[in-house]
């Protein structure tokens, strides 16, 4: 913590600072400020034109300012003379209730109670221009975990993990993932503003550690028709002090009461909050993808819950605690967990049942079960039921809705602009 931030450039040998903040598409927004000038910056921002990037804001508003969160402070451990920042949103005198970081920290103050997760960060390295993987040699019909394939991307891994055992982040383990080219890096959980500050600085520490070795970090839902996408899966727990609300010895699966209402929120609203979860035309290709090369998609096609089955949106791994896995690479880290908490608050206030677990294989089975929601086809769906639920209204809050809907369906027509060539190869001669 570095409630002086003029003093911690000076004890800390910080030159400049990045006052950070995210955009409702995810984009990280900055200005570089040098050290001498950050006291004045803590009390006041630094000054953005909001309509700029993607906030729903016009060219007349009046001027943003990211004001800095001095606890969020991180030295980048591959140029330690520069600190970032992650900042908070104000417009005339308020906070932007839009801004997705302020969104999160209103949530997390309506709930009365600490929400921990941990996300399991999913990327491919690719080529430059990002047409193929970076590893030509990394061609396994089964690449996950593999040996050989880690080993030769060991400089970029380990440089992100030694960065991240510099912050005390607690990193635990590093793999190659189900796809070519794919990896995978793990690190503590913590409560959710932590983490979603830490989401969108690894993003950026990445992408920018896989540039110095000449490579390209991408964290595209699914960037690759045949290969397996990139998740962001989180791991979810509610805290009340030192007292886990979802771990109850005597309840199924060692999940309480409590656990159980959060979760069925979740389910009751899942196809609502998916357009935040998988914020982008690309991420309908995951999440209703055929089967890969690797033998199965490991994402979700419906609004399920398991025991420890990884064929399941929501899976039990361990008391106290589930697994959701429908978020993917592309999500807004402040979001993310935004549309996790709001959804179980809803479960909780409402008593909300997620009704009888399924233990069968979903990809295999999934079909003989009678009921089961499926998840929305794309972009357009998951917008209309997002921009349509009033729970989502309740949750959100109209202003965040109505900004965050109208720029997404604008980013929907101007997919439904492009002509592809898989159109012209199937009605030119119609």
């Amino acid at each position: 913590m570095a409630s002086d931030l003029s003093k911690a450039a000076k004890d800390r040998g910080i030159k400049y600072f990045l006052i950070s903040y995210t955009d409702l598409f995810g984009s990280q927004r900055a200005k570089l400020v040098p050290a001498a000038a950050i006291g004045d910056m803590q009390k006041a921002g630094a000054g953005f034109a909001g309509f700029a990037t993607w906030l729903d804001m016009s060219p007349s508003d009046s001027d943003l300012f990211a004001k800095p969160d001095p606890d969020s402070l991180i030295q980048l451990p591959w140029k330690p003379e520069v600190g970032w920042l992650a900042a908070d949103l104000w417009m005339d005198g308020k906070e932007v209730e839009q801004a997705p970081r302020n969104t999160l920290k209103r949530l997390i103050a309506k709930s009365g109670c600490q929400m921990k997760s941990g996300v399991e960060c999913e990327f491919f390295l690719v080529n430059a221009d990002g047409t193929q993987i970076s590893d030509l040699a990394d061609t396994a019909e089964k690449p996950c975990y593999d040996q050989q394939a880690l080993m030769r991307r060991y400089a970029v891994i380990t440089e992100i993990c030694d960065s991240m055992l510099s912050l005390g982040w607690a990193p635990y383990q590093n793999d190659h993932e189900d796809a070519n080219g794919q990896f995978e890096m793990n690190w503590n959980y913590g409560p959710a503003l932590q983490t979603a500050d830490q989401h969108a600085f690894f993003k950026f520490m990445a992408k920018s550690i896989a540039e110095k070795h000449g490579l390209r970090a991408t964290f595209m839902p699914k960037p690759f028709v045949n290969l397996t996408g990139s998740g962001c899966h989180a791991h979810v727990s509610l805290w009340d002090g030192k007292t886990n609300l979802f771990e109850d010895p005597n309840g199924e699966l060692g999940v309480s009461q409590t656990g159980y209402h959060f979760i069925g929120g979740l389910m009751h609203n899942t196809d609502a909050i998916c357009a935040l979860t998988n914020p982008t035309v690309n991420s309908y290709k995951r999440i209703n993808a055929p089967r890969t090369t690797s033998g199965a998609t490991w994402a979700p096609n419906s609004i399920t819950y398991t025991g420890n089955n990884r064929t399941h949106m929501i899976r039990i791994p361990d008391a106290g605690r589930f697994e959701f896995r429908l978020g993917d690479g592309a999500a807004n880290p402040y979001l993310l967990q935004a549309a996790i908490l709001a959804a179980g608050l809803d479960g909780m206030e409402n008593k909300r049942d997620p009704g009888k677990r399924l233990d069968i294989n979903m990809y295999t089975d999934g079909h003989t079960v009678e009921g089961v929601k499926k998840l929305p086809l794309n972009l357009l769906d998951a917008l209309r039921l997002f921009e349509g639920s009033a729970a989502t209204r309740a949750m959100f809050g109209d202003e965040f809705v109505t900004a965050y809907s109208k720029l997404k369906m604008q980013e929907w027509n101007n997919h439904c602009r492009h002509l592809s060539q898989w159109e012209r190869d199937n009605t030119l001669d119609c």
